[in-house]
């Protein structure tokens, strides 16, 4: 029966070429700005690490002085080196990481001319299996090389591919601003999207190409980059080792920690209560107790990785979908009731309002599934434009399988909501009226 319900629907569309080519731009132009839109929001707001991000916590505490204080605002984004390591030293959690961006000049070796500078990442040994990072050869450090302050490094694939040819470089050595360091491992493909550990900069950019420990990195002083804030003295920079030194009033540093249950998550935020009394006691903190411990994804939230604009745009979208529907439903309504005589031939014959629902419902639902193929186009043609843009996120707009399963499941959606008033509407007809008219 839905084959000759499908044929009759086509013999319709060759009726009327001009009004069903209408009704499919209206529902395709919908669906394509929809899908368009859907696929940025579902770039920017999606999990970076699947299956771990609910074990992994973003520590905070307000170690800042009271100049500018608000009651009940968000404690600093980021921590001092001192609570750091600190927070490092007592290991409440199952893992920990201190982490900073930095830059580096690299070479292959003392003197070389293909020298370049690359974002390199400072950072305690957990930071590779807390955040599940993959190795194509050898892989990170332990606790000992952090302690010992090792001129060792992991270099990701691309540096290593310039290089070292592509080659196993573990064991090999390569200089870093001058300093000798052996390569202990070489990370495999890895982008986390957003860049979740570290969120001020480029969130969306490719990962560092050197990572080194942090303890090295301070042991060298090497080049940190991003955020900073620092109180209190004005003359921080004028200190041994400046903003990054040890006591410095300066908030720097990302520090995440892993803990696997509700429980150990609790434990530890009472624990992060307990160091604030202390250090507000001792006379470093001079604020209210005030810390937080966010999960990944309540992280991301509360910096608003999606922006404001985005979700504007979807709505936006939603609602231009909407009236391309209601102006879908219009026209559907004005096709269906001139065929009444049609409709009221076909009642006199025997058939039943059931079975004129299902036809002009299948008609209807023609119309949406040939509206969604062509959306699928406009919203290749979309994303396309949405990679020209200049936007830090602009070059990972793609249409992967789940927005293409969306954009189907949205045709459908359309074309059922499109055809139920009209579909309702025709097999409403009175067979004796129509009739009576011939």
């Amino acid at each position: 029966m839905f084959a000759y319900y499908f044929d009759l629907a086509l013999r319709s569309f060759r009726r009327n070429k001009v009004l069903t080519a209408l009704m499919v731009l209206a529902i395709a132009l919908g669906i394509g700005a929809c899908i368009t839109t859907l696929t940025v929001f579902y770039i920017l707001s999606g999990d970076p690490l699947p299956g771990r991000s609910h074990t992994l916590f973003y520590p905070q505490l307000d170690a800042s002085s009271m100049d500018g204080y608000v009651p009940e605002q968000y404690p600093e984004d980021q921590m001092t080196r001192y609570d750091a390591e600190a927070l490092l030293r007592h290991a409440r959690g199952d893992r920990q990481a201190i982490t900073k961006r930095g830059s580096v000049v690299v070479k292959s070796q003392p003197g070389a001319l293909d020298s370049s500078s690359v974002d390199s990442r400072y950072a305690s040994s957990d930071f590779f299996p807390m955040f599940a990072v993959p190795f194509l050869f050898g892989n990170g450090w332990g606790k000992a090389e952090d302690d010992a302050r090792a001129r060792i490094a992991v270099i990701a694939k691309p540096l290593n591919d310039k290089l070292f040819g592509g080659e196993n470089s573990v064991g090999r050595s390569l200089w870093l601003d001058q300093t000798e360091f052996q390569v202990v491992g070489v990370l495999n493909d890895w982008r986390p999207t957003p860049k979740f550990y570290d969120m001020y900069g480029n969130r969306y950019a490719e990962i560092e190409q050197v990572y080194v420990p942090f303890s090295t990195s301070r042991d060298l002083d090497m080049d940190v980059a991003g955020r900073m804030h620092c109180w209190g003295s004005d003359d921080v920079e004028e200190d041994a080792e400046g903003a990054t030194g040890l006591n410095a009033p300066c908030a720097w540093l990302q520090y995440w920690v892993e803990l696997d249950t509700p429980e150990k998550a609790a434990a530890y935020l009472q624990y992060l209560t307990n160091y604030s009394d202390q250090q507000r006691a001792a006379g470093r903190f001079e604020r209210p107790t005030n810390v937080r411990l966010d999960n990944v994804m309540d992280w991301l939230e509360h910096i608003k990785t999606v922006p404001a604009d985005v979700r504007l745009q979807v709505w936006l979208a939603f609602a231009f979908l909407a009236v391309c529907l209601l102006n879908t439903v219009g026209l559907l309504l004005a096709k269906f009731m001139r065929r009444s005589s049609e409709i009221g031939v076909r009642r006199a014959l025997g058939a039943s309002r059931r079975s004129i629902f299902v036809q002009y419902l299948v008609e209807a639902g023609v119309i949406g599934l040939a509206g969604g193929v062509l959306g699928l186009g406009v919203a290749l043609l979309g994303v396309w434009t949405v990679r020209q843009r200049s936007a830090s996120y602009a070059e990972l707009a793609q249409l992967d399988p789940v927005m293409l399963i969306a954009t189907f499941a949205l045709a459908v959606v359309a074309s059922v909501l499109t055809g139920l008033l009209p579909a309702f509407r025709a097999c409403q007809v009175a067979p004796a009226i129509q009739l009576k008219t011939q």
